[in-house]
């Protein structure tokens, strides 16, 4: 009598089960297949993919999105990396036809033997059909339209196809879906890039990704990992040698955010904010490419010189202490807390480990040992005031000690003693021909302060608003001669309100000065008295016409000193109009939207600028014209749309005159700093506001404007000598220094109708034949200056004899 033993019994049992399995499973199919599914919806499937974010050069700036997903194609995915899985989910995958008796038979052998499935039943198609088709539900009925699903995908996609489908669907863990994004989330790495190791460790996550996560289980997941590395070596996927040098790997993985290319995270989210608000809870989920505006290498310069202009006025005020002193005694001790405080900016944060009368030793989080030279904390006397600080340092244990956690900045000859600025920056830099935002920074660290001091809010602008008052004055008949006193001035204001007294910064007053001479030394008491002689209502106008709110202007005479509150993105928008010859663009961050599949869903269609004519169409002065954004063919919006023209908003020759002044303001006046650019194409206009609380600096270049604000959230005074030429203007300095490396220097020719006639600085009236103190002068044609006074007329110096109609002022 024949005995069969326990273990072949139940060899035999699942063998007979399998098959009888399989006959139920094709009786089934044949049953049941009108009702399933269309599997050929999967040649055309689209994927949860996250909002990604581009600068105009295709450099990734943020992505956005509940999933981390990265498509790839199935010629992508490294050999090592498909025969990883095959080892791991389903090593007969290229000879079954979507279910595998055997696989089944080997998963029931494993339990029975070792107590745990290490290799699952299901096959990577079935795994597919329930991905892209099924729940996750644990029932029969469930499990048995899945197993149909994948004999139907079978017979309907190439086993390349369905590979393909699976590497981009499998959840991994850590919010990754597909193999892409896991690579990139637990080793920052492309897939090839990966090592045959961290290959098996991604190739033993689906199982279940948590219990075999190497973030949360290393240990664990190494047991995976170096199982599926000796299945790979048993089914002659990798050679011994290979095999004995992966299964030597330590664990690795550590979490990574999506690789960028850029970080700009202020433009991140004005893009992102845009995205959703024209395609809802879509921009999150169906792959979108947002390419904004934004140039990389402009963003750069910005980010740098945003960077540089802050800290240099934090050392100028002095040293506020070490952030705190860690707890405990010992190096240990310090470590372990140190691992929990965040970098800031390109600030980071470090332990003092030891101090002498010289030199300071710190540790920083990621345990680079920093030493610190006098050099390198010389500037950190003590903050006394905004006004004032200590004595010299002579001694560095007078600034730190061991324990203390502190912010160290690396430059590239030595590390710095840093502090986290408390005073803040927005900066924006437009193309003045397009209105394309092609920098733009909301403050030092996004990840602090989310608020966006570029469009955010808005600040007393201060004397960046003098030249539209100027420009009014040239429009009214006024020259860049034309006479202006300079002198005290008091309002009556109404029944018990203090009298108006307008000051100049610096309290003097300069008498009778030529309107070119009071723009660039920023005199405000020319400005009070211009608006008060052109009106108020005109100064609203003109700044209507260069696109500011009017709700945003005062209607009282303080608008001549700048009490309007607008954002650096307002000022590069307003100063655009003086750098592209007195047209009038509307910013934009967008330049286009596509989809996963590349086809442009929304096109942002700029104004043109045409200085005659535009497909033989005149220049429109049209005030009311509209730039927003548009789109292209969509579902969602109308399909046609006609390109703008700019409205032109200064008069050519007026436009040639305030240009000119205020290069002045560069070469001569409030920002000579910028001289150091040695360039002759450079104007602007520094801004302070009262107790210098707000420092601005607009400038331009003919391609180019960018916009400055510096000072504190809090509305707060930056320190006696923190003007817009101190504060703000070095930033603009640096950014341009770098941005215009490779643009030519450009010379305005003089327009039609303009002539340039030698004067008298004194009086402002055509200089005398004989004249020997001269300077040079642009008039309209129809406005020359004024003839000048005879010989034997000398002005007295009260200024009281002087030829001019606005001797009132």
């Amino acid at each position: 009598m024949l005995v069969i033993g326990p273990m072949r019994f139940l060899i035999g049992l699942g063998l007979t089960t399998a098959i009888l399995a399989t006959a139920v499973v094709i009786g089934g199919y044949v049953y049941l297949k009108p009702g399933l599914p269309d599997v050929e919806s999967l040649r055309t499937v689209k994927l949860q993919t996250p909002l990604q974010i581009f600068t105009a050069d295709k450099q990734l700036i943020a992505q956005f999105g509940e999933k981390h997903r990265d498509p790839v194609s199935i010629n992508e995915v490294p050999l090592d990396l498909i025969r990883a899985f095959l080892a791991a989910e389903d090593d007969n995958f290229r000879d079954h036809v979507g279910i595998d008796p055997f696989g089944l038979t080997r998963a029931a052998w494993q339990l029975v033997s070792s107590g745990q499935i290490q290799s699952g039943g299901s096959t990577i198609t079935m795994q597919v059909a329930k991905n892209y088709f099924l729940t996750h539900e644990r029932t029969f009925g469930r499990k048995f339209r899945e197993i149909l699903l994948a004999l139907e995908i079978e017979k309907t996609l190439t086993k390349d196809e369905i590979l393909e489908l699976y590497f981009n669907v499998i959840f991994l863990g850590h919010r990754a879906y597909g193999v892409n994004a896991a690579a990139q989330i637990y080793y920052g790495k492309n897939l090839h890039e990966l090592t045959l190791a961290q290959t098996a460790m991604i190739a033993g996550l689906p199982k279940a990704p948590s219990k075999y996560n190497p973030i949360a289980s290393p240990e664990r997941a190494k047991e995976r990992r170096d199982w599926i590395l000796k299945r790979m070596l048993s089914l002659k996927f990798i050679e011994k040698y290979d095999f004995e040098l992966a299964i030597q790997d330590p664990v690795t993985a550590s979490l990574h955010g999506v690789h960028l290319d850029l970080t700009a995270p202020y433009v991140a989210e004005e893009a992102r904010r845009i995205a959703l608000e024209i395609f809802d809870d879509r921009a999150y989920t169906d792959g979108l490419r947002v390419f904004t505006t934004i140039r990389g290498d402009f963003q750069r310069y910005a980010q740098n010189a945003v960077i540089r202009g802050l800290m240099d006025y934090d050392r100028r005020h002095g040293w506020r202490g070490a952030e705190r002193t860690l707890s405990g005694t010992v190096l240990f001790d310090w470590k372990r807390q140190l691992k929990n405080v965040d970098e800031i900016g390109p600030l980071k944060p470090a332990v003092v480990v030891s101090v002498t009368e010289k030199t300071i030793r710190a540790i920083t989080s990621d345990e680079q040992s920093v030493t610190i030279e006098k050099d390198g904390y010389r500037w950190a006397r003590e903050y006394k005031s905004v006004n004032s600080i200590g004595p010299r340092i002579k001694d560095a244990r007078a600034l730190v000690a061991p324990g203390d956690l502190i912010r160290v900045l690396r430059d590239e000859s030595k590390w710095w003693l840093a502090q986290k600025p408390e005073v803040e920056s927005g900066f924006v830099a437009l193309d003045p021909n397009t209105g394309a935002i092609q920098a733009m920074i909301g403050g030092f660290n996004y990840f602090e302060s989310k608020f966006n001091r570029a469009t955010q809010g808005g600040r007393l602008v201060g004397s960046g608003i003098k030249p539209l008052i100027y420009t009014a004055a040239l429009e009214s008949g006024m020259t860049p001669a034309t006479l202006i006193n300079d002198a005290p001035v008091v309002f009556d204001q109404t029944e018990g309100a203090t009298d108006w007294r307008p000051q100049n910064s610096g309290g003097t007053f300069l008498g009778p000065t030529r309107l070119r001479t009071a723009l660039y030394r920023s005199r405000n008491l020319v400005s009070v008295r211009l608006v008060r002689e052109l009106g108020v209502s005109r100064i609203i106008d003109i700044a209507e016409r260069f696109g500011v709110d009017a709700a945003k202007l005062p209607r009282n005479l303080s608008i001549s000193l700048g009490t309007a509150s607008l954002t650096p993105l307002d000022m590069a928008e307003i100063y655009a109009i003086f750098a592209n010859g007195g047209f009038r663009v509307k910013n934009h961050l967008i330049d286009r939207i596509e989809s996963a599949d590349g086809a442009v869903l929304f096109q942002t269609r700029p104004v043109s600028i045409c200085k005659i004519e535009c497909d033989g169409r005149p220049v429109s002065v049209d005030l009311a014209f509209d730039n927003r954004i548009r789109p292209a063919k969509t579902d969602l919006f109308e399909a046609d749309y006609t390109n703008r023209i700019a409205p032109r908003v200064i008069d050519e020759r007026i436009h040639f005159l305030i240009n000119d002044m205020l290069k002045d303001v560069v070469q001569r006046g409030t920002a000579k700093k910028a001289k150091s650019l040695k360039r002759f194409d450079l104007a602007g206009k520094t801004g302070t506001t009262n107790d210098q609380v707000d420092a601005w600096f607009n400038g331009y270049q003919k391609g180019i404007v960018a916009s400055v604000w510096v000072g504190f959230d809090q509305p707060k005074t930056l320190g006696r000598s923190e003007f817009g030429g101190r504060a703000a203007l070095p930033i603009w300095i640096e950014f341009m220094k770098h941005a215009l490396k490779d643009i030519q220097e450009d010379m305005s020719p003089l327009p039609t109708g303009v002539v340039a006639t030698r004067i008298d600085p004194e009086t402002g009236a055509k200089a005398r034949t004989s004249q020997k103190d001269t300077m040079r002068e642009y008039f309209l044609l129809e406005n020359p200056p004024r003839e000048p006074l005879p010989e034997t007329v000398i002005p007295a110096n009260d200024g009281k004899s002087l030829q001019t109609p606005q001797q009132l002022f």
